[in-house]
């Protein structure tokens, strides 16, 4: 039925950290093209990157 709240946790913690490292590199390739752009890009990639890792602690911590 519902989704517990670990799981919810696994499942944004994955999506975190594939999608910000898909930013990330995303953010290098344009950066050759349009810098400003280009680094929002990496910065935006590498926070949601480190959120994600960050989940992976806090999971750890979690009792279930």
């Amino acid at each position: 039925m519902g989704a517990t709240v670990a799981q919810r946790l696994e499942r944004w913690t994955w999506v975190l950290i594939y999608g910000g490292l898909l930013t990330l590199v995303l953010g290098l390739a344009v950066e050759r093209v349009d810098s400003p752009l280009g680094w929002s890009l990496v910065v935006g990639g590498g926070a949601a990157t480190l959120a994600g890792v960050l989940l992976i602690v806090l999971r750890s911590r979690i009792k279930s």
